[in-house]
């Protein structure tokens, strides 16, 4: 790590034009962690800029800078400086100044790029276990060409960190803490230990370039914490039993709040935040933050870690889809009753003014059809609806078999089905209507069979950079087979939950590897990317698809290539 600069700079929010071209000041925020209590500044080449002095949590020193002064439709070079000294970039840096592009048309083109699931462990000479990171490839390509086209943002749609499977090299420095014995064992257990994880991933040279000139957006997944987590009550009541499971707990969501969270929010969001400002008034806000998480912890419906973004007239609607669930099992929901309203009106609100709405869900909505069905007959087993046996069978299925996407929260996933049905209806329907997902370690595209004036779409891409066994990539090929949706429908009748209100084609995949998409919007028009990593250098065009005036690709009628 720099002296002085031990992580970051990241660059998080920066603002586009209204949707209907009113001029604004555009700001922009910058994220850093300093090697103690500093003054962080942002300094532009175009004389923009700001300064925040660093608050503490557990001994970290972080800073989340504000930048104005901003002009509409400039890029401009930048550095850090802590305490008045530059710290960034560094003076030896192979790589191209860290810039900060403010965008001018409300029509864009807006670029967005997005994945999940992105383990960061890296072997002997620097060889990935997982194979190429797409990640550090679109960072070499955008290195090599600074005038190459680039994402306008990054949507790292959950599993930034693995914090119950780390690397080789991590395992051996929790070693060097704690007895790996006792429990929780190889995974980390409070909130250095999550630091530890962030280093790994965001040190990344390329990455760690590529963050620092690529505005990002950020939403967890369970691995942010523990796979399966908030699987269901039977679930949870077993891992509070655990003697470790609570320091877990409150780390992961206090290290999500630092590292991921504070990004996701504007300027005029952070001033207005009360746990903000109690953090940096306090000399050390470890227990203000503390406080937070464990009454997050006990009341997820006092929190909402959902956030919306406007970018221009695309509208960006992330939703947390782990933290937030109701799990009682005559109950079951994704989102709580707040948070559910909240998001519908973030979604139905200002539609006139919107050419194109995208919704952020770490999960996909549309899977393949068997698992979906599997999912629904899980559901009917746990709640109880082929008596107690079949309920137990149930509930050890789910935790096996990771049954835990929308569909096995049966009311929601109706729910979100007719919020998106809903929003691409009518005269002032978007273009298109999006969920950008990740998590199931593939990528496909599908569409719902809904009548509605917006083009549906559901754009899955996982991972960014994991392992993916044979087994499970025969296993989604299987899930989206004629065979497997003839399974999926016995399972249904089994489970007696009838046949699934919508349904939906698989118009693209599914395909695998290491995986980034890019959604290009311009105007009315769509232009979907697909690119697989080749190599720690190459990223490679795996399928292109367009919506709007311009002619779309055939519609895919196999299975496709991986």
């Amino acid at each position: 790590m720099d002296a002085g600069l031990r992580l970051g700079p990241l660059l998080r929010y920066v603002e586009w034009p209204d949707a209907d071209g009113t001029p604004r000041h555009p700001a922009a925020t910058v994220w850093i962690e300093a090697d103690g209590p500093r003054t962080a500044e942002v300094r532009c080449a175009d004389g923009a800029g700001g300064r925040a002095r660093t608050f503490a949590i557990a001994g970290h020193h972080y800073a989340v800078v504000p930048v104005t002064g901003l002009t509409p439709g400039a890029t401009t070079a930048y550095e850090v400086l802590l305490d008045g000294r530059p710290v960034w970039p560094p003076p030896d840096s192979p790589f191209p100044p860290s810039t900060l592009t403010t965008p001018d048309d409300p029509r864009g083109p807006l670029r967005v790029t997005f994945g999940s699931c992105r383990w960061a462990a890296a072997g002997a000479e620097g060889r990935r276990p997982a194979g190429p990171d797409a990640l550090g490839a679109l960072a070499a390509r955008l290195a090599a060409d600074p005038a190459a086209e680039r994402p306008d943002v990054l949507l790292l749609l959950g599993d930034q960190v693995y914090a119950d499977k780390p690397s080789e090299a991590t395992r051996r420095w929790l070693a060097g803490r704690r007895d790996l014995a006792e429990p929780p064992g190889a995974q980390v257990a409070d909130y250095e230990e999550y630091t530890r994880l962030y280093y790994e991933s965001w040190l990344d040279p390329g990455v760690r370039w590529l963050l620092s000139t690529v505005p990002s957006m950020m939403i967890f997944d369970d691995h942010d914490v523990i796979d399966d987590w908030n699987t269901s009550a039977a679930w949870l009541s077993r891992m509070r039993a655990a003697p470790w499971w609570r320091e877990r707990l409150l780390s992961g969501l206090m290290a999500y709040w630092v590292h991921q969270h504070l990004g996701n929010l504007s300027p005029a969001e952070l001033a207005a935040d009360p746990l903000y400002a109690r953090v940096r008034a306090a000399p050390d806000g470890t227990a203000a933050l503390r406080r937070f998480a464990a009454e997050a912890d006990a009341d997820p419906a006092r929190v909402r870690w959902s956030y919306r973004r406007d970018l221009g007239r695309t509208r960006l609607v992330m939703v947390d889809t782990r933290a937030g669930r109701v799990l009682d099992e005559q109950k079951r929901a994704m989102l709580g009753e707040e948070d559910a309203r909240w998001v519908g009106q973030q979604v139905l609100e200002g539609r006139a003014g919107r050419d194109h709405l995208l919704i952020g869900s770490s999960l996909p909505w549309l899977l393949p059809p068997l698992v979906h069905d599997a999912e629904r007959w899980n559901a009917a087993l746990c709640r109880g609806d082929r008596g107690e046996r079949w309920a137990r069978v149930g509930e050890s299925l789910r935790r096996r078999s990771d049954l835990e996407h929308w569909a096995a929260f049966p009311e929601s996933f109706a729910w979100l089905t007719g919020l998106l049905a809903d929003a691409a209806e009518g005269p002032d329907a978007p273009a298109t209507v999006s969920v950008l997902s990740g998590d199931v370690h593939h990528a496909y595209v599908a569409e719902p069979d809904l009548p509605t004036a917006s083009r549906v779409l559901q754009l899955t891409c996982s991972p960014v950079h994991q392992r993916i066994p044979y087994a499970l990539r025969l296993g989604f090929r299987f899930g989206w087979s004629r065979a497997g949706r003839w399974l999926g429908r016995a399972l249904a009748r089994h489970g007696r939950v009838g046949a699934a209100g919508t349904g939906w084609t698989r118009t693209g995949g599914p395909w695998f590897g290491n995986q980034l998409m890019t959604l290009t919007l311009h105007g009315r028009t769509a232009l979907l990317r697909l690119e697989r990593a080749r190599g720690e250098r190459e990223l490679v065009k795996v399928h292109e698809r367009a919506w709007g005036r311009e002619p779309a690709v055939e519609r895919a009628s196999g299975v496709g290539s991986g």
